[in-house]
């Protein structure tokens, strides 16, 4: 009887107790420019975490207040796109030494204070080098920094890179604000959710444009009882799916077009002026044709045969 009752408690709490399928992981990059829209950000639930661009005017302010509401912070570095634009100050790039390198990782650090993260901004050139990558997973070393790809470039070799170095790598699944559209984000947002509930985490990261403010704020409240709002670094030890391609460092411009084995047809130029073609010569090489075809060859045997 004892052990029933136990089997019945047992049960109840199972059934009580909610289950979490899936956990979900929001960032907000781009932080520092503009404290009006991210002071709207840091209003919402403190699992949300925010990517502090380190030479952004209110880079310090924002870093320290995000800490103080309890939020994850991480530096939200430069790195060099394919894309040829203008670079942004100490902008990591492939060719960059790894003393350059970890010069502008340490001012970083200095700059946005209670990071304990790092993801790029931009970046499709430095997360595709394999050397580049390589020497900033040792530079993060030294500083106990995880590192979030933002992928923005699916043959990134920041896993590969991180190899051995003791350095934890997460990867971005959704953009949420590509464009701009509230529609647009709440589909984003919807497909964070179904991720998370298939793989059992998702990372979705955001901007703090006031679109994106507007749907967190009516969305995070109100999340499925079977996903859970946390920080990136709960998922350090998430199983994670290295897409980088071995041997393969891309080349730091554009991709060329691909190469067209078909050149097209060649002619080649007479040696003589060609001679003119007169009617007679059309009809006479029609009538040859006539009278060696194979329908008229039947006729004739069959006229003999006669």
């Amino acid at each position: 009887m004892l052990q029933f009752r136990q089997v019945v408690l047992l049960s109840s709490l199972a059934l009580a107790a909610p289950g979490y399928a899936g956990k979900l992981s929001i960032v907000i990059d781009d932080f520092g420019y503009r404290p009006h829209q991210e002071n709207q950000v840091l209003a919402l639930p403190s699992a949300i975490s925010v990517a502090v661009l380190p030479n952004a005017p209110h880079a310090r302010e924002m870093a320290t207040k995000a800490h103080n509401s309890g939020r994850e912070v991480l530096i939200h570095l430069p790195m060099a796109p394919l894309s040829k634009q203008p670079l942004e100050k100490d902008t990591l790039r492939p060719e960059m030494s790894q003393d350059e390198i970890e010069r502008i990782i340490r001012e970083a650090v200095d700059k946005v204070p209670y990071a304990v993260g790092l993801n790029n901004h931009m970046g499709s050139a430095m997360t595709s080098s394999l050397p580049g990558m390589e020497k900033v997973m040792e530079a993060l070393g030294r500083y106990n920094l995880y590192f979030l790809d933002s992928m923005t470039i699916g043959n990134s070799q920041a896993m590969r890179a991180a190899n051995g170095t003791g350095v934890k790598v997460i990867k971005r699944r959704v953009f949420l604000d590509d464009t701009q559209n509230e529609a647009d984000i709440r589909v984003q947002f919807n497909r964070a959710i179904a991720l998370a509930r298939r793989n059992g985490s998702a990372i979705a990261i955001g901007h703090p444009h006031p679109t994106t403010v507007r749907v967190l704020q009516q969305m995070v409240y109100n999340l499925p009882p079977d996903i859970t709002l946390v920080r990136p670094s709960s998922l350090l030890n998430e199983p994670q799916v290295d897409t980088s391609r071995p041997g393969r460092d891309t080349p730091q411009t554009q991709p060329t077009a691909p190469r067209n084995p078909f050149r097209g047809v060649k002619l080649c130029k007479p040696k003589k002026p060609l001679e003119p073609v007169y009617a007679n010569r059309f009809f006479n090489v029609l009538s040859e044709s006539i009278t060696h075809s194979t329908l008229v060859q039947y006729m004739q045997l069959q006229w003999q045969g006669w």
